[in-house]
């Protein structure tokens, strides 16, 4: 990891901690809801610990950036989640020498689910929307953008997402969904994959066939992002042609006993179906594993969102992601890709 990192940036002293600071996307007349971001930075300031909600980061607040990053990496939560739910994971990616930028998706986080009331088809194109923008915001931005490394290819961006994220990551790296996909899934498997199709408009639970007879979305495809990871994903409603097609690095990561994303038919779909993809399944563990653990009971379809099954030790396994995760980020970059 260390010689791959030489590769990339070099700076007369290596960052040690994390800075932290928000930033808002402003809306537009196309995208009139503006975008909360949670920006952590590599920066020489002393850190400390801070209770945010129900998480705890070590962050140095509003401290001074490096003078050069890495790269930009876009970091995008679970539905209903929080831009501060991997926050231990944004602050080793700072302090690894990343910009990481973790958008509060509007619409659909821990205190606005309002993109579930939208015709159908709007939770799975606003997504990556959402990422684009906070890419072309930082990439305009005269304090961030000339701070991201870049090369013969461009910018070096990369995403990271958990659950519906991981699906945003996917859908940034060429996979392309069909509705009709998950009618058909349902009407099938529900027995075996019983909380993804329990999953109506509202985000309770239906009994009815979701989005049979829907088409194919256009592609929401951003070709500025050149590596992505995808954290115990949704992936059953992509096409495989479309994942056949994804030409990026792409890593995934399915829980064995995941119960909300059961893997074969999400993780294991789109691991089998991109080219190259790197593929691993994380022992005994459920669907938050991968999400820093809640400080107080965090109530979901999947029950305790700070619980994990016996055995399961949480804070080893986050430790041994972090690690592989700024590996994959690193290798991508210095091999140029």
């Amino acid at each position: 990891m260390l010689a791959a990192s030489s590769l990339l940036v070099s700076w007369p002293v290596m960052a040690t901690e994390a800075g932290w600071r928000p930033y808002v996307v402003p809306g537009s007349a196309s995208n009139p809801e503006s975008i909360q971001v949670a920006l952590f930075y590599p920066t020489q300031a002393p850190a400390r610990e801070m209770p945010m909600g129900p998480f705890t980061l070590r962050v140095a607040i509003k401290a001074p950036p490096e003078v050069r990053f890495k790269g930009l990496i876009v970091l995008s939560h679970g539905t209903g989640g929080s831009e501060l739910g991997h926050s231990s994971l944004a602050e080793a990616l700072a302090r690894d020498g990343y910009l990481v930028a973790a958008l509060r998706h509007p619409g659909d986080n821990w205190e606005d689910r309002s993109i579930w009331d939208k015709a159908p088809g709007a939770f799975f194109a606003e997504r990556p929307r959402q990422a684009s923008q906070v890419i072309d915001a930082l990439l305009s931005d005269p304090d961030w953008k000339d701070r991201i490394a870049a090369d013969a290819k461009g910018p070096r961006i990369g995403v990271l997402g958990h659950s519906a994220g991981g699906f945003t990551a996917i859908a940034l790296a060429g996979g392309q969904s069909d509705l009709s996909r998950i009618g058909a899934h349902c009407e099938k498997e529900r027995a075996d994959d019983p909380l993804f199709c329990s999953m109506g408009r509202t985000g309770q639970p239906s009994q009815g066939q979701p989005s049979q007879g829907l088409p194919t979305l256009a592609p929401t495809t951003d070709k500025r992002v050149r590596a992505v990871v995808a954290m115990a994903p949704m992936g059953v409603v992509f096409t495989a042609s479309s994942l056949a097609g994804i030409d990026i690095p792409v890593s995934v990561y399915a829980a064995q006993n995941d119960r909300w994303l059961v893997p074969r038919f999400h993780a294991e779909w789109i691991a089998k179906n991109v080219p190259r993809a790197k593929f691993r399944t994380v022992a005994n563990a459920w669907h938050f594993a991968f999400m820093d653990r809640p400080s107080v009971p965090t109530p979901t379809l999947d029950g305790d969102a700070a619980a994990d099954p016996p055995g399961f030790d949480r804070a080893a396994f986050l430790a041994q992601l972090r690690s592989e995760i700024l590996v994959f980020f690193d290798n991508v970059f210095a091999a140029g890709k």
